[in-house]
């Protein structure tokens, strides 16, 4: 049987109901009333902290209020995930997260934060491949010289990545996966300070995100040998995929969107996506994620959640089959 409130109950309910819809919009209204910090779990120079800088400055233009980057690095972006997670669901505390968020709840014993229940999904921004790229006098040009050269030295080529958990990091077990090749992983706390030690000669190859690393790329300080997508960079069509190149079948492509605190009022997070909407289909921003190796890829809030619990699934089948251990 169907339990019934008591009158005075069921009223105060209903009551309570119809006062908050309209207090919660006016909330919507009235937000911001103050600086907005956007937390990236990466340091600046990397591909999460440019579409941060990108989105963040125009974004806080038109919420006619400053929009302060908050660099989190280390742990996969853990730390700023965490960080983003117990902050007050007031919508003045957003986190620009990438793949990582999806790969982390499944290399990690004990997760600081549900990647689900924790946060509200807000808006997928944009999508990059990420790139192989090695020290330029390593002898290889393809990622079919990279297996060949790996096959005769196992486990003595060093790859190095944005952190363990990262989609930098996952794209090359994936690669260890497909091929049986033994390179070792070295997690960084960002890419970029990986490809910096590619240019260095400390290891002999990394994988980041193509946009922070295509100055180096085209200042010839590395050498790119793939990207990990199916098709071809816009941004740079010269670099072919690494399926095109020997393995049939290779994807992993990286991926950025906003996130909130849970609970944070839903028409706050309905008005945050409308104004990344709007920031996404103009010119000079799409211009300027293109440039930077990016594609702007928008959506409502709930494409944005079924889409992160898809990648959830997808690289935890990865994590079992590489066999990694959690941390």
């Amino acid at each position: 049987m169907k339990a019934t409130l008591p009158p005075p109950v069921a009223l105060l309910f209903a009551t309570v109901a119809t006062l908050s819809s309209p207090l919660l919009a006016a909330q919507a209204q009235t937000y911001p009333t103050k600086p907005v910090r956007m937390v990236v779990g990466f340091p600046p120079g990397g591909a999460v902290d440019i579409v941060a800088r990108i989105i963040g400055k125009r974004l806080g233009e038109n919420l006619n209020t400053p929009i302060v980057v908050d660099n989190r690095p280390g742990a996969g972006s853990a730390i700023g995930a965490e960080v983003t997670a117990k902050a007050p669901p007031d919508g003045y505390t957003l986190f620009l997260t990438a793949g990582s968020i999806a790969i982390n709840v499944g290399l990690q014993k004990h997760p600081p934060y549900d990647p689900v229940k924790d946060f509200a999904a807000i808006s997928l921004i944009a999508s990059t491949p990420n790139v192989l790229v090695v020290q330029p006098s390593l002898p290889v040009t393809t990622v079919a010289d990279l297996i060949k050269l790996a096959r005769t030295k196992p486990g003595q080529l060093n790859y190095g990545s944005g952190g363990s958990g990262t989609m930098t990091h996952l794209s090359g077990e994936l690669l260890k996966v497909m091929t049986g090749i033994q390179i070792t992983h070295v997690a960084y706390k960002g890419a970029p300070l990986a490809v910096v030690d590619v240019m260095a000669g400390q290891i002999q190859m990394a994988i980041g995100a193509l946009p922070g690393a295509l100055p180096q790329i085209k200042a010839s300080q590395v050498r790119a040998i793939a990207v990990t997508t199916t098709k071809r960079s816009p941004s740079a069509p010269d670099i072919p995929t690494v399926a095109e190149s020997g393995v049939p079948g290779y994807e992993a492509s990286n991926w950025y969107g906003m996130l909130a605190p849970a609970a944070t009022p839903a028409p706050i997070v309905t008005r945050l996506n409308g104004e990344i909407g709007r920031v996404l289909q103009e010119a000079e921003i799409v211009e300027s994620l293109r440039r930077q190796g990016l594609e702007p890829v928008p959506s409502t809030p709930d494409e944005f959640a079924r889409y992160m619990k898809s990648e959830i699934a997808k690289w935890s089948k990865v994590i079992r089959a590489a066999g990694l251990q959690a941390e």
